[in-house]
């Protein structure tokens, strides 16, 4: 699709994790320049501003989870009226776990022009200090609040090779990581990331067993866990991926998917492996 003429920019500015001093010089002519600075929270943003030293030209609007359905198309008008709007999160990349993808998606679906101002990412500072692969992996987001629901989350990692990183909140780290120890097993390797890039900063490497008796007596601050693949499925018999299917299954995906899923993870054919199910369901 191309842009619309005359339209505005959106800019997409990472924010620092913890030390100012890590924003990037383009961040800091943004916030002097754009005609609207769109922030998760304005006081958040207006303390950056001061630490880097410059004032924000434009008018400085709220764009939190609450309120991105009804700021969203004010954002929108002002980008078709040729303004720029800068948009920034507390800490990181908006959109990643931070309020910006339903703009980005508007922007891309009316043509508007959409760029960004790279910068520090809690996701790959994490996995660059965690000692773990990083030629692949993939990102979670938070693991779901009840304990059932975090337990199927896990179940989905079971056979996953590639590293995970995502994010928990501290007060419920002990539990998370109780729980992956006991879907997963104790000797995953994985890494706790505490405080990144700030004064306190922690990382913590180990087993999956170490690092919950470690947070079993309770942690502070911003939590990012990198946790290590799975070693390559040892078996090529579709029955015994029967329950990997079905743990798929029972959170909702269809039956054919989880096929798929599992299949190319334990390199199997798919065929062979829905025939398994089906024969374990009668």
């Amino acid at each position: 699709m191309d842009l619309v003429a005359g339209s505005g920019t959106l800019l997409l500015a990472a924010t620092p994790l913890g030390d100012a001093r890590d924003a990037s010089a383009r961040l800091v002519d943004a916030l002097g320049s754009a005609d609207v600075v769109a922030a998760e929270d304005t006081r958040r943003v207006r303390a950056l501003a001061t630490a880097l030293g410059v004032t924000p030209g434009g008018k400085v609007v709220s764009y939190y989870e609450a309120v991105e359905a009804t700021r969203t198309p004010m954002l929108l008008d002002e980008l078709r009226a040729g303004r720029s709007v800068l948009l920034v999160t507390d800490a990181g990349m908006p959109s990643v776990s931070d309020p910006g993808y339903r703009l980005v998606s508007a922007c891309v679906e009316e043509g508007l022009a959409v760029t960004c101002l790279p910068g520090p990412s809690a996701v790959t500072t994490a996995l660059a200090v965690s000692g773990l692969p990083s030629d692949r992996f993939c990102f979670e987001g938070f693991p779901p609040r009840k304990q059932g629901e975090r337990r199927r989350w896990f179940a989905r990692l079971q056979a996953e090779q590639r590293t995970c990183v995502f994010f928990e909140a501290p007060h419920r780290l002990a539990d998370a990581l109780a729980d992956a120890v006991e879907v997963l097993g104790g000797r995953r390797p994985a890494a706790v990331c505490r405080e990144l890039t700030k004064t306190y900063e922690e990382i913590r490497r180990g087993s999956l067993a170490e690092l919950a008796q470690w947070a079993a007596d309770g942690v502070r601050g911003e939590i990012t866990v990198v946790l290590g693949g799975a070693a390559p499925a040892e078996t090529s018999d579709p029955a015994e991926l029967v329950s990997q299917v079905e743990e798929r299954a029972a959170d909702g995906v269809r039956l054919k998917d989880a096929v798929a899923e599992v299949a190319e993870m334990a390199g199997v054919r798919k065929k062979e492996l829905y025939d398994a199910v089906l024969a374990a369901r009668r």
